[in-house]
């Protein structure tokens, strides 16, 4: 499981190795967003790890709205298991440490203040991790756990839980970006031309789709924001490690002429 390097440099940045299954957890009060659980879906499949999606907070939310948040997962071509929980009420937690398979790893990944560690604290039954408040303004949560940890659970199971991540970017995630978005996928195979960039050419399957309302506007957006960011990131990376290598062929070249003038 790994994601780009946050800030500007271009670079990998491991988060955790050997995972079973991803727990990718998002508030469904005001801090619930479509987008940013795409992003997770991305790097999570990138990974080949089967994703699980808990929303956390549904004390906050009617039922009405509970079942609106889970409606717009489906209708955005989500298709991994989903489960509400409260992390004050219990509602759902119990799903969650029954899911938990022993000799299996688990990821838990989300934003900060949606409430990982409070889970994590639940399913062991104590107190073991510090947590923090959020802001009531916003919802906003501020990052309490600064590493990442791995506890083995009474059942068998492990569970690492990991920082909240404000900057989620991908690189290289052909492969990621064909199982999140494989409705989209599907449809580009039937483009007139191999090569469409699904913007603007005629037979573009895509575009087609969005004029006859079979594919959501703000789907094929997100879709080709992440596409358009991975390659950049992709091709800055090799350049990156063209680079890095022809620097240390020039170490290697100059100290071989150092130990000659030596001689």
């Amino acid at each position: 499981l790994r994601r780009k390097t946050p800030g500007k440099k271009i670079d990998y940045q491991m988060i955790a190795v050997n995972i079973d299954s991803a727990l990718i957890v998002q508030a469904c009060d005001i801090d619930f967003n479509l987008r940013r659980l795409e992003r997770y879906l991305v790097m999570v499949n990138e990974g080949h790890i089967e994703p699980i999606l808990l929303l956390t907070k549904s004390d906050l939310v009617s039922p009405e709205l509970l079942e609106k948040r889970i409606s717009e997962v489906r209708q955005a071509n989500i298709r991994c298991k989903v489960l509400p929980l409260s992390n004050v009420t219990g509602f759902g937690v119990d799903q969650v440490r029954q899911l938990l398979e022993p000799g299996k790893t688990y990821c838990m990944v989300g934003s900060s203040g949606v409430g990982k560690t409070t889970l994590l604290n639940h399913i062991i039954g104590r107190d073991l991790f510090e947590t923090n408040t959020v802001r009531a303004s916003d919802g906003k949560g501020r990052h309490t756990t600064t590493g990442r940890q791995l506890i083995v659970l009474e059942q068998g199971a492990m569970l690492i839980d990991t920082p909240g991540m404000r900057e989620l970017g991908n690189i290289g995630a052909s492969s990621g970006l064909e199982e999140s978005f494989a409705d989209i996928w599907r449809l580009s195979k039937d483009c007139r031309f191999a090569n469409c960039t699904h913007t603007q050419e005629a037979g573009c399957a895509l575009l087609k789709a969005i004029e006859d309302g079979s594919l959501r506007e703000d789907r094929y957006q997100s879709y080709l924001k992440l596409m358009k960011e991975s390659e950049y990131n992709e091709l800055s990376y090799v350049e990156k490690r063209k680079k890095d290598r022809a620097f240390g062929q020039f170490i290697k070249t100059a100290k071989k002429q150092i130990n000659k003038n030596k001689q």
